[in-house]
Protein backbone atom coordinates (compact mmCIF):
# COMPACT_ATOMS: atom_id res chain seq x y z
CA UNK A 1 0.00 0.00 0.00
CA UNK A 2 2.78 2.04 1.02
CA UNK A 3 4.56 1.73 -2.21
CA UNK A 4 1.61 2.49 -4.21
CA UNK A 5 0.84 5.89 -2.82
CA UNK A 6 4.46 6.86 -3.35
CA UNK A 7 3.88 5.79 -6.75
CA UNK A 8 1.06 7.82 -7.18
CA UNK A 9 2.60 10.87 -5.38
CA UNK A 10 5.84 10.45 -8.00
CA UNK A 11 3.41 10.07 -10.84
CA UNK A 12 1.87 13.43 -9.66
CA UNK A 13 4.83 15.56 -9.86
CA UNK A 14 5.96 14.19 -12.78
CA UNK A 15 4.60 12.23 -15.21
CA UNK A 16 7.07 11.86 -18.60
CA UNK A 17 8.36 8.69 -18.92
CA UNK A 18 12.12 9.25 -19.71
CA UNK A 19 15.23 7.34 -20.85
CA UNK A 20 15.91 5.67 -17.01
CA UNK A 21 12.50 4.74 -16.88
CA UNK A 22 11.12 3.51 -13.63
CA UNK A 23 14.22 4.27 -11.69
CA UNK A 24 14.24 8.22 -12.73
CA UNK A 25 10.39 8.37 -10.83
CA UNK A 26 11.42 6.36 -7.81
CA UNK A 27 13.57 9.23 -6.69
CA UNK A 28 15.73 8.33 -3.67
CA UNK A 29 17.14 5.44 -4.16
CA UNK A 30 27.44 2.87 -1.76
CA UNK A 31 31.25 1.31 -1.73
CA UNK A 32 32.91 0.94 1.58
CA UNK A 33 35.80 3.97 1.79
CA UNK A 34 39.29 3.91 1.98
CA UNK A 35 40.79 2.19 4.53
CA UNK A 36 41.74 5.38 6.78
CA UNK A 37 44.86 4.15 8.12
CA UNK A 38 47.39 6.56 8.55
CA UNK A 39 50.88 6.49 7.54
CA UNK A 40 51.77 6.65 11.30
CA UNK A 41 49.53 6.73 14.31
CA UNK A 42 47.91 10.13 15.10
CA UNK A 43 47.54 11.46 18.50
CA UNK A 44 44.12 12.94 19.30
CA UNK A 45 43.46 16.83 18.41
CA UNK A 46 43.14 18.74 20.91
CA UNK A 47 40.11 19.84 22.88
CA UNK A 48 40.70 23.37 21.63
CA UNK A 49 41.91 22.45 18.12
CA UNK A 50 39.99 24.08 15.27
CA UNK A 51 37.58 22.35 13.47
CA UNK A 52 37.68 23.93 9.46
CA UNK A 53 34.06 25.38 9.04
CA UNK A 54 32.78 25.59 12.28
CA UNK A 55 32.07 29.16 12.46
CA UNK A 56 30.76 29.29 9.19
CA UNK A 57 27.49 26.49 9.57
CA UNK A 58 24.63 27.11 7.82
CA UNK A 59 21.35 28.98 9.94
CA UNK A 60 19.52 26.07 8.09
CA UNK A 61 21.59 23.23 9.41
CA UNK A 62 22.13 24.87 12.74
CA UNK A 63 18.44 25.19 13.19
CA UNK A 64 17.48 21.28 11.75
CA UNK A 65 19.76 20.26 14.89
CA UNK A 66 17.91 22.32 17.33
CA UNK A 67 15.05 20.82 16.19
CA UNK A 68 15.89 16.85 15.76
CA UNK A 69 18.69 16.75 18.46
CA UNK A 70 17.91 19.48 20.94
CA UNK A 71 20.88 21.36 20.66
CA UNK A 72 21.60 25.13 20.87
CA UNK A 73 23.57 26.74 18.54
CA UNK A 74 26.51 26.52 20.59
CA UNK A 75 25.95 23.26 21.39
CA UNK A 76 25.89 21.98 17.97
CA UNK A 77 29.06 24.11 16.86
CA UNK A 78 30.59 22.18 20.00
CA UNK A 79 29.47 18.37 19.23
CA UNK A 80 30.31 19.02 15.66
CA UNK A 81 33.94 19.79 16.69
CA UNK A 82 34.29 17.01 18.82
CA UNK A 83 33.26 14.96 16.67
CA UNK A 84 35.79 15.63 14.03
CA UNK A 85 38.17 15.26 16.85
CA UNK A 86 36.83 11.97 17.48
CA UNK A 87 37.40 11.03 13.98
CA UNK A 88 40.96 12.11 13.64
CA UNK A 89 41.89 10.47 16.58
CA UNK A 90 40.04 7.14 15.42
CA UNK A 91 42.11 6.90 12.33
CA UNK A 92 45.04 7.27 14.19
CA UNK A 93 43.93 4.29 16.63
CA UNK A 94 42.99 2.16 13.25
CA UNK A 95 46.06 2.02 12.34
CA UNK A 96 47.94 1.38 15.19
CA UNK A 97 46.11 -1.37 16.41
CA UNK A 98 46.04 -2.99 12.79
CA UNK A 99 44.19 -6.39 12.73
CA UNK A 100 42.82 -6.10 15.97
CA UNK A 101 41.20 -3.46 15.20
CA UNK A 102 37.15 -3.47 15.81
CA UNK A 103 35.83 -0.02 14.95
CA UNK A 104 35.02 3.40 16.50
CA UNK A 105 31.93 5.05 17.29
CA UNK A 106 31.14 7.90 19.31
CA UNK A 107 27.87 8.38 21.71
CA UNK A 108 26.01 12.09 23.15
CA UNK A 109 26.45 15.75 22.58
CA UNK A 110 30.14 15.78 23.30
CA UNK A 111 30.96 12.52 21.45
CA UNK A 112 32.56 10.53 23.83
CA UNK A 113 34.84 8.57 21.66
CA UNK A 114 34.90 4.30 21.81
CA UNK A 115 37.31 1.63 20.13
CA UNK A 116 37.02 -1.62 19.96
CA UNK A 117 39.72 -3.87 19.85
CA UNK A 118 40.49 -8.02 19.67
CA UNK A 119 43.25 -7.67 21.59
CA UNK A 120 43.32 -6.81 25.84
CA UNK A 121 46.87 -5.75 25.52
CA UNK A 122 45.62 -2.77 23.15
CA UNK A 123 43.24 -1.43 26.23
CA UNK A 124 46.15 0.82 27.71
CA UNK A 125 47.30 2.59 24.19
CA UNK A 126 43.30 3.24 23.63
CA UNK A 127 43.20 4.93 27.05
CA UNK A 128 46.10 7.10 26.52
CA UNK A 129 44.76 8.25 23.43
CA UNK A 130 41.44 9.73 25.18
CA UNK A 131 39.21 7.20 23.76
CA UNK A 132 37.35 4.32 25.95
CA UNK A 133 38.14 0.86 25.07
CA UNK A 134 35.84 -2.00 23.95
CA UNK A 135 37.39 -5.61 24.08
CA UNK A 136 35.60 -7.52 21.11
CA UNK A 137 35.62 -10.48 19.54
CA UNK A 138 35.45 -9.75 16.06
CA UNK A 139 37.82 -7.60 14.18
CA UNK A 140 36.50 -4.83 11.79
CA UNK A 141 38.08 -6.65 9.44
CA UNK A 142 36.36 -9.95 9.81
CA UNK A 143 33.20 -8.34 9.89
CA UNK A 144 33.64 -6.14 6.90
CA UNK A 145 34.57 -9.49 5.42
CA UNK A 146 31.19 -11.31 6.12
CA UNK A 147 29.43 -8.63 4.94
CA UNK A 148 31.41 -8.95 1.25
CA UNK A 149 30.43 -12.19 1.19
CA UNK A 150 26.77 -11.70 1.69
CA UNK A 151 27.39 -8.75 -0.97
CA UNK A 152 28.17 -11.11 -3.43
CA UNK A 153 25.53 -13.11 -3.22
CA UNK A 154 23.29 -10.37 -3.39
CA UNK A 155 24.35 -8.96 -6.85
CA UNK A 156 24.21 -12.36 -8.37
CA UNK A 157 20.47 -12.65 -7.03
CA UNK A 158 19.04 -10.23 -4.62
CA UNK A 159 17.36 -12.29 -1.44
CA UNK A 160 14.19 -12.42 -0.83
CA UNK A 161 12.64 -10.71 2.27
CA UNK A 162 16.13 -9.38 3.36
CA UNK A 163 15.60 -5.62 2.94
CA UNK A 164 19.06 -4.44 4.66
CA UNK A 165 22.38 -6.04 6.34
CA UNK A 166 25.33 -3.97 7.89
CA UNK A 167 27.78 -3.86 10.27
CA UNK A 168 27.00 -2.84 13.01
CA UNK A 169 30.59 -1.45 15.24
CA UNK A 170 28.28 -1.26 18.58
CA UNK A 171 27.32 -5.38 19.22
CA UNK A 172 30.66 -6.27 17.27
CA UNK A 173 28.23 -8.25 14.50
CA UNK A 174 26.84 -8.07 11.31
CA UNK A 175 23.03 -7.02 11.16
CA UNK A 176 21.12 -9.27 8.64
CA UNK A 177 17.21 -7.78 8.74
CA UNK A 178 14.31 -9.90 7.26
CA UNK A 179 11.41 -10.59 6.82
CA UNK A 180 11.24 -14.15 7.86
CA UNK A 181 13.84 -15.96 9.58
CA UNK A 182 14.88 -19.03 7.27
CA UNK A 183 15.32 -15.87 4.54
CA UNK A 184 18.23 -15.06 6.88
CA UNK A 185 19.31 -18.73 7.02
CA UNK A 186 19.47 -19.18 3.50
CA UNK A 187 21.08 -16.40 2.69
CA UNK A 188 24.15 -16.63 5.12
CA UNK A 189 24.19 -20.20 4.12
CA UNK A 190 24.66 -19.07 0.12
CA UNK A 191 27.56 -16.92 1.44
CA UNK A 192 28.90 -19.14 3.91
CA UNK A 193 28.95 -16.88 6.49
CA UNK A 194 29.46 -18.30 9.91
CA UNK A 195 25.98 -17.55 12.26
CA UNK A 196 27.90 -16.72 15.13
CA UNK A 197 29.58 -13.40 13.14
CA UNK A 198 25.68 -12.26 12.93
CA UNK A 199 22.67 -11.14 14.51
CA UNK A 200 19.68 -11.58 12.89
CA UNK A 201 16.60 -8.87 13.30
CA UNK A 202 13.07 -8.82 12.26
CA UNK A 203 11.74 -6.22 10.30
CA UNK A 204 8.68 -5.19 8.36
CA UNK A 205 10.39 -2.31 6.97
CA UNK A 206 10.35 -2.51 3.43
CA UNK A 207 13.04 -0.22 1.71
CA UNK A 208 11.97 1.81 -1.57
CA UNK A 209 13.37 4.53 -3.73
CA UNK A 210 11.96 7.79 -2.80
CA UNK A 211 10.36 9.79 -5.86
CA UNK A 212 10.62 13.32 -7.41
CA UNK A 213 14.37 13.81 -6.84
CA UNK A 214 15.85 17.53 -5.68
CA UNK A 215 18.78 17.91 -3.50
CA UNK A 216 20.37 21.03 -3.04
CA UNK A 217 19.38 21.88 -6.84
CA UNK A 218 16.84 20.45 -8.99
CA UNK A 219 18.07 19.10 -12.66
CA UNK A 220 15.90 17.54 -14.93
CA UNK A 221 16.64 14.38 -17.16
CA UNK A 222 15.91 14.43 -21.00
CA UNK A 223 13.60 17.62 -20.29
CA UNK A 224 11.10 15.70 -17.97
CA UNK A 225 11.90 13.49 -14.83
CA UNK A 226 13.51 15.67 -11.93
CA UNK A 227 16.71 14.44 -9.89
CA UNK A 228 18.84 16.68 -7.44
CA UNK A 229 22.75 17.62 -7.64
CA UNK A 230 24.14 15.80 -4.76
CA UNK A 231 27.69 17.97 -4.61
CA UNK A 232 29.40 20.41 -7.59
CA UNK A 233 33.05 18.43 -8.62
CA UNK A 234 35.66 19.07 -10.93
CA UNK A 235 37.73 16.76 -13.08
CA UNK A 236 40.56 18.11 -14.69
CA UNK A 237 38.91 21.51 -15.86
CA UNK A 238 35.71 20.46 -16.14
CA UNK A 239 33.21 21.04 -14.16
CA UNK A 240 30.09 19.01 -12.68
CA UNK A 241 28.26 17.21 -9.82
CA UNK A 242 27.42 13.71 -8.12
CA UNK A 243 24.18 12.78 -7.83
CA UNK A 244 22.80 8.98 -6.98
CA UNK A 245 23.24 6.46 -9.52
CA UNK A 246 19.42 5.58 -10.43
CA UNK A 247 18.86 9.48 -11.80
CA UNK A 248 20.65 8.65 -15.38
CA UNK A 249 22.54 6.12 -17.67
CA UNK A 250 25.84 7.55 -19.58
CA UNK A 251 24.53 10.10 -22.61
CA UNK A 252 21.45 11.29 -21.00
CA UNK A 253 21.34 14.52 -21.01
CA UNK A 254 20.21 17.01 -18.13
CA UNK A 255 19.10 20.50 -17.68
CA UNK A 256 18.74 22.83 -14.66
CA UNK A 257 16.21 24.12 -12.02
CA UNK A 258 15.79 26.70 -15.10
CA UNK A 259 15.15 24.41 -17.72
CA UNK A 260 18.06 25.72 -19.57
CA UNK A 261 21.10 23.07 -21.08
CA UNK A 262 23.03 22.30 -18.18
CA UNK A 263 25.46 18.69 -19.20
CA UNK A 264 24.87 15.08 -19.65
CA UNK A 265 25.95 11.92 -17.64
CA UNK A 266 29.07 10.66 -17.70
CA UNK A 267 29.23 7.16 -15.58
CA UNK A 268 26.56 6.11 -13.22
CA UNK A 269 25.91 2.89 -11.17
CA UNK A 270 22.59 1.34 -10.05
CA UNK A 271 22.12 -1.07 -8.47
CA UNK A 272 25.18 -2.14 -6.62
CA UNK A 273 26.03 1.17 -5.69
CA UNK A 274 23.92 4.55 -6.29
CA UNK A 275 26.07 6.85 -7.78
CA UNK A 276 26.29 9.30 -11.13
CA UNK A 277 28.30 12.11 -12.21
CA UNK A 278 26.99 14.83 -14.60
CA UNK A 279 29.16 16.80 -16.42
CA UNK A 280 28.12 20.50 -16.90
CA UNK A 281 28.80 23.18 -20.01
CA UNK A 282 30.20 26.47 -19.45
CA UNK A 283 27.44 27.96 -18.34
CA UNK A 284 27.66 26.33 -15.34
CA UNK A 285 30.01 26.82 -12.48
CA UNK A 286 30.28 24.72 -9.99
CA UNK A 287 29.77 26.47 -6.15
CA UNK A 288 30.73 24.49 -2.85
CA UNK A 289 28.03 24.99 -1.54
CA UNK A 290 24.64 23.01 -0.41
CA UNK A 291 20.79 24.49 -0.57
CA UNK A 292 19.79 26.05 2.58
CA UNK A 293 16.47 26.34 1.87
CA UNK A 294 16.24 30.21 2.90
CA UNK A 295 18.50 29.49 5.67
CA UNK A 296 21.64 30.64 4.17
CA UNK A 297 23.48 28.39 2.32
CA UNK A 298 26.01 25.61 3.32
CA UNK A 299 29.61 26.02 2.51
CA UNK A 300 31.23 22.46 2.05
CA UNK A 301 34.88 22.59 3.08
CA UNK A 302 36.13 18.79 2.52
CA UNK A 303 34.41 15.07 2.80
CA UNK A 304 36.00 13.52 6.10
CA UNK A 305 33.58 10.94 6.78
CA UNK A 306 31.82 11.11 10.23
CA UNK A 307 31.87 8.17 12.77
CA UNK A 308 29.26 5.70 13.59
CA UNK A 309 27.12 8.08 16.19
CA UNK A 310 27.68 11.53 14.65
CA UNK A 311 25.27 14.03 14.15
CA UNK A 312 24.34 14.23 10.40
CA UNK A 313 22.09 16.41 8.16
CA UNK A 314 20.14 16.59 5.28
CA UNK A 315 18.81 18.31 2.57
CA UNK A 316 16.06 17.77 0.59
CA UNK A 317 13.29 19.66 -1.22
CA UNK A 318 10.11 17.78 0.14
CA UNK A 319 11.08 18.65 3.43
CA UNK A 320 13.89 20.70 3.78
CA UNK A 321 16.78 20.08 6.27
CA UNK A 322 16.40 17.11 9.14
CA UNK A 323 19.07 15.78 10.95
CA UNK A 324 20.24 12.15 13.28
CA UNK A 325 23.03 10.37 13.57
CA UNK A 326 24.69 7.39 11.77
CA UNK A 327 24.12 4.38 12.85
CA UNK A 328 25.67 2.03 10.69
CA UNK A 329 28.46 2.44 7.74
CA UNK A 330 28.98 0.04 4.76
CA UNK A 331 25.56 -1.27 4.51
CA UNK A 332 23.50 -3.16 2.04
CA UNK A 333 19.95 -2.85 1.04
CA UNK A 334 17.83 -4.43 -1.47
CA UNK A 335 15.53 -2.23 -2.96
CA UNK A 336 12.87 -3.39 -5.46
CA UNK A 337 15.10 -2.82 -8.27
CA UNK A 338 18.00 -4.40 -6.95
CA UNK A 339 20.66 -4.70 -4.16
CA UNK A 340 22.68 -1.54 -3.21
CA UNK A 341 26.13 -2.15 -1.14
CA UNK A 342 28.28 0.37 0.58
CA UNK A 343 25.89 3.00 1.41
CA UNK A 344 25.65 4.37 5.16
CA UNK A 345 22.21 3.57 7.52
CA UNK A 346 20.72 6.79 9.23
CA UNK A 347 17.85 7.43 10.96
CA UNK A 348 17.48 10.68 9.29
CA UNK A 349 13.98 10.82 7.59
CA UNK A 350 13.15 11.27 4.33
CA UNK A 351 10.49 11.50 1.67
CA UNK A 352 9.57 11.38 -1.91
CA UNK A 353 11.04 14.42 -3.54
CA UNK A 354 14.31 14.28 -1.17
CA UNK A 355 16.50 11.63 -3.48
CA UNK A 356 19.41 12.71 -3.95
CA UNK A 357 20.15 15.23 -1.81
CA UNK A 358 22.78 16.03 0.08
CA UNK A 359 23.59 14.43 3.59
CA UNK A 360 26.67 16.46 5.11
CA UNK A 361 27.72 16.74 8.97
CA UNK A 362 29.06 20.02 9.65
CA UNK A 363 30.74 21.53 6.92
CA UNK A 364 32.52 17.90 5.74
CA UNK A 365 30.30 16.43 2.70
CA UNK A 366 29.29 12.72 3.52
CA UNK A 367 26.87 11.06 0.49
CA UNK A 368 23.82 11.67 -1.45
CA UNK A 369 20.15 10.51 -0.49
CA UNK A 370 19.54 6.94 -1.80
CA UNK A 371 16.71 5.08 -0.02
CA UNK A 372 15.02 3.89 2.68
CA UNK A 373 11.58 3.53 4.90
CA UNK A 374 9.05 5.84 7.13
CA UNK A 375 8.31 9.51 6.50
CA UNK A 376 9.21 12.72 8.64
CA UNK A 377 5.94 12.30 10.24
CA UNK A 378 6.35 9.48 11.82
CA UNK A 379 10.31 8.93 11.21
CA UNK A 380 12.07 6.13 9.34
CA UNK A 381 15.48 4.82 8.15
CA UNK A 382 17.39 6.69 5.25
CA UNK A 383 20.15 5.40 3.59
CA UNK A 384 22.91 7.53 1.49
CA UNK A 385 25.44 6.41 -1.00
CA UNK A 386 28.82 7.87 0.57
CA UNK A 387 30.11 10.39 -1.44
CA UNK A 388 33.93 9.46 -1.80
CA UNK A 389 33.69 6.31 -3.44
CA UNK A 390 32.18 8.24 -6.27
CA UNK A 391 34.83 11.01 -6.39
CA UNK A 392 37.27 8.35 -6.37
CA UNK A 393 35.53 5.71 -9.02
CA UNK A 394 35.37 8.75 -11.71
CA UNK A 395 38.92 10.59 -10.12
CA UNK A 396 36.88 13.29 -9.70
CA UNK A 397 37.08 16.77 -7.15
CA UNK A 398 35.31 17.64 -4.37
CA UNK A 399 34.49 21.66 -5.04
CA UNK A 400 35.39 22.62 -1.36
CA UNK A 401 35.87 26.41 -0.07
CA UNK A 402 39.80 25.64 -0.88
CA UNK A 403 39.04 24.59 -3.93
CA UNK A 404 42.30 25.94 -6.53
CA UNK A 405 40.71 26.89 -9.88
CA UNK A 406 41.89 24.46 -12.30
CA UNK A 407 42.75 21.46 -10.30
CA UNK A 408 44.34 18.81 -12.33
CA UNK A 409 42.68 15.11 -13.14
CA UNK A 410 42.78 12.57 -10.38
CA UNK A 411 42.69 10.13 -9.31
CA UNK A 412 45.14 7.78 -11.24
CA UNK A 413 45.78 4.16 -10.48
CA UNK A 414 47.77 3.62 -7.27
CA UNK A 415 51.38 3.77 -8.02
CA UNK A 416 54.60 1.68 -6.59
CA UNK A 417 54.83 3.09 -2.62
CA UNK A 418 57.98 4.99 -3.27
CA UNK A 419 58.12 5.77 0.93
CA UNK A 420 56.98 8.25 2.95
CA UNK A 421 54.24 9.52 5.61
CA UNK A 422 51.43 9.93 3.08
CA UNK A 423 48.79 7.13 3.82
CA UNK A 424 45.57 6.79 1.43
CA UNK A 425 42.73 7.19 4.13
CA UNK A 426 44.41 9.76 6.03
CA UNK A 427 42.36 12.57 7.91
CA UNK A 428 44.29 15.49 5.72
CA UNK A 429 44.01 19.61 7.89
CA UNK A 430 45.03 22.71 5.27
CA UNK A 431 48.69 23.54 6.08
CA UNK A 432 49.74 19.24 6.88
CA UNK A 433 52.78 18.42 5.82
CA UNK A 434 53.63 14.95 4.34
CA UNK A 435 56.64 13.14 3.09
CA UNK A 436 56.52 11.18 0.12
CA UNK A 437 59.50 10.06 -1.77
CA UNK A 438 61.92 12.04 -1.58
CA UNK A 439 59.98 15.55 -1.49
CA UNK A 440 57.85 17.41 1.09
CA UNK A 441 54.20 18.84 0.30
CA UNK A 442 51.53 20.91 2.15
CA UNK A 443 48.34 19.86 2.42
CA UNK A 444 45.83 22.94 0.34
CA UNK A 445 42.73 21.64 1.38
CA UNK A 446 41.05 19.77 3.95
CA UNK A 447 40.27 15.85 2.89
CA UNK A 448 40.46 11.89 3.66
CA UNK A 449 42.78 10.95 0.74
CA UNK A 450 41.78 8.12 -1.31
CA UNK A 451 44.13 5.18 -3.12
CA UNK A 452 45.86 7.25 -5.93
CA UNK A 453 46.04 11.08 -4.77
CA UNK A 454 49.38 10.73 -3.81
CA UNK A 455 50.78 14.57 -3.10
CA UNK A 456 52.92 14.88 -6.93
CA UNK A 457 49.49 13.69 -8.77
CA UNK A 458 47.10 16.11 -7.22
CA UNK A 459 48.48 19.53 -7.26
CA UNK A 460 44.78 20.30 -6.20
CA UNK A 461 45.26 19.21 -2.79
CA UNK A 462 49.07 19.33 -2.32
CA UNK A 463 51.91 22.09 -3.05
CA UNK A 464 55.09 20.72 -3.12
CA UNK A 465 57.90 22.19 -1.00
Amino acid sequence: MERSVLRRRALAACTATVAVGALALAGLTGTASADPSPASPASPASPAAPVAGADRLSPGLIEAMRRDLGLTADGARARIGAESRAAAAAAGLRHSLGTGFGGARVSGDAAELTVATTDAADTARITEAGARAVVVAHSLAELTSAKAALDRVARQRPPKDVPAWYVDVRTNRVVVEVGRSAAAESFLAAAGVERELVTVSQSAGAPRTFADLRGGDAYYMNGTGRCSIGFPVKRGTQGGFVSAGHCGTPGVSTSGYNQQAQGSFQGSTFPGRDYSWVAANTGWTPRPLVNGYGNGDVTVTGSTEALEGSSVCRSGSTTGWHCGTVQQRNSSVTYQEGTVSGVTRTNVCAEPGDSGGSFISGSQAQGVTSGGTGNCSQGGTTYFQPVNPALQAYGLTLVTSGTPTDPPTDPTDPPTDPGGSWAAGTVYAAGDVVTYGSGNYRCLQGHQAQPGWTPPNVPALWQAL
